[in-house]
């Protein structure tokens, strides 16, 4: 939840911006620092990749860091040793370790390349928390996190950011930090997080920021080697450690417009592919044990209550879903309406349509990756859906509208990335029908970097989609501020990405009234 500024503010703020260096200095001779001596590696920080934690619940959350004293190796075991390395943590009530509540020890596995996944509970709900790593002599810098509230409570605001989409090459990663300005109490990340498309293989017309290391990611070593060059981007680790995160996969970290057991185009590996793809997901993830992958299968799929003011519907949309309709390209063709085609899955949708009518939030999410709502994008009177979107799932869509109205869901409100722009939408029950009634809302985040610099004028409307209420192309991130009266979701832009410095504004402003479904407009801030 933002603070108000102040001294207390200031110092939070001052701490979380410090580097490596600063909080070894002040963590030396408390807390991690008086614990037990591990087995040195004999070489330089292995803290390279930063911190981060997640899926927080009203008992606790994932500590989650990863050991590498040379991110970049060709292997992909980041200058480890061939060995088990203890790493100690501790969780505090305040940020200089005065008052510590946990303390242990994990050991980062070679096999999982020296990931560390520690889950809390028993912690008190709806509280702030810091954290931090120490081994072979090295401390982490202080991460910052939080509890969900206690089960009912529906009177502890919430401000979440929203991101997806952030492309090595086409940026800098500004919007990460600008994230991590707005000390959110949550950061959803939708997708997109690394592209597995090397240096040169997604470029732009106005050019490279920056050169991504090597070719297309194929192999586990390569994916581990492409997470690894994107953690070490300072932004980046400065919004793991600000907040904790929720996250959930799209495409490009595995494979351009997978679906299912189908990649984009033939490979007699994809299965292989896939699990290693998997496997470097999870190790550099906040994720849960029970999140674990199980070879080429690895279940995303999962649920972050916060208290009684918000359930999280976090929807996975590639791993399950029938191959793209009308060959993969553009729609409609007929095929995409087939009343057995489905993007999540039986299970996946029973599971989400179950959890809609057993929910008692003010407020229900489905944070997931292609454009919900219907989008023609084709400007007169014919007709152009993109089939790796809903669009190209349409009785499935309409089951899961359905079940939420059948359900009485009483805030309906879709989440997305992928598409790098910002879209907000009306939610219709049937998209042909210009009066059919607003049942739902869509809030589409852009992109970190994905498509780089963009400027545009203002959005006047589009008549071919009148439920699409504004439109931008730029670069950023979407703030949601959630109480149990309303949601106002700002539309955070940057002029450009493609350099380091970017100030952030809001491009434009919606609230959504409790129990009143439809956008209202509202002035930026």
């Amino acid at each position: 939840m933002n603070q108000p500024a102040g001294p207390d503010n200031w110092n939070r703020r001052k701490l979380l911006l410090a580097s490596a260096t600063t909080a070894t200095a002040l963590g030396l001779g408390s807390g991690v620092a008086t614990a037990r001596t591990h087995r040195s590696t004999g070489r330089g920080d292995p803290f390279t990749l930063g911190i981060a934690s997640g899926d927080p619940d009203s008992e606790g959350f994932v500590l989650w860091t990863r050991l590498a004293h040379e991110p970049l190796a060709e292997d992909g075991r980041g200058g480890m040793p061939d060995r088990a390395i203890d790493v100690d943590w501790e969780v505090a009530e305040d940020e200089r370790f005065h008052r510590i509540v946990r303390r242990g020890t994990a050991r980062a596995l070679p096999e999982w390349g020296h990931s560390v996944h520690v889950e809390l509970a028993g912690l008190r709900p709806g509280r702030e928390y810091f954290y931090r790593f120490r081994s072979g002599g090295h401390l982490t810098p202080t991460g910052r996190t939080r509890t969900a509230p206690a089960a009912g409570t529906v009177r502890q605001p919430l401000t979440v950011c929203t991101a997806s989409c952030a492309a090595w090459e086409h940026g800098f990663y500004t919007a990460y930090r600008r994230i991590a300005e707005e000390e959110p109490d949550l950061v959803l990340h939708l997708g997109d997080y690394i592209y597995e498309l090397g240096h040169l293989q997604y470029p732009l017309l106005s050019g490279i920021a920056r050169s991504v290391t090597g070719w297309q990611a194929r192999t586990l070593a390569e994916y581990r080697r492409r997470y690894a060059e994107y953690k070490t981007d300072e932004d980046l680790q400065l919004a793991h450690r600000t907040a904790p995160w929720v996250v959930i996969w799209d495409d490009h970290e595995l494979d351009n417009n997978w679906a299912g057991e189908h990649p984009e185009l033939p490979q007699p590996d994809f299965e292989r592919r896939r699990a290693d793809s998997f496997r470097a997901y999870y190790e550099n993830m906040p994720l849960r044990a029970s999140n674990r992958p199980r070879g080429a299968d690895m279940r995303l799929y999962r649920r972050i209550e916060w208290g009684g003011l918000a359930n999280f519907h976090m929807l996975d949309t590639r791993q399950y879903r029938d191959d793209q309709a009308c060959g993969g390209l553009v729609g409609p063709c007929g095929a995409e309406s087939a009343p057995e085609r489905s993007i999540t899955g039986e299970r996946q949708e029973k599971w989400l349509l179950d959890g809609l009518r057993d929910s008692h939030a003010r407020w229900d999410f489905l944070g997931q990756q292609v454009m919900f709502a219907h989008h023609d994008t084709l400007d007169g009177p014919l007709t152009m859906t993109n089939m790796d979107t809903w669009d190209g799932y349409t009785a499935s869509r309409r089951r899961i509208t359905e079940g939420w109205l059948n359900a009485g869901v009483r805030n309906p409100v879709v989440l997305t990335g992928d598409i790098h722009e910002h879209y907000a939408a009306d939610l219709k029950r049937d998209y042909a029908d210009p009066d059919s009634p607003v049942v739902g809302t869509e809030l589409v985040t852009t992109s970190v970097t994905s498509g780089g610099d963009a400027e545009e004028g203002e959005f006047t409307g589009d008549p071919d989609n009148p439920h699409i209420r504004f439109h931008s192309g730029m670069r950023g991130y979407l703030r949601t501020r959630i109480d149990a009266e309303r949601l106002r979701a700002d539309f955070r832009v940057l002029p450009y990405v493609s350099r380091r410095g970017a100030e952030a504004s809001t491009k434009a402003a919606f609230e959504v009234d409790d129990g009143v479904a439809g956008l209202r407009e509202a002035t930026p801030s």
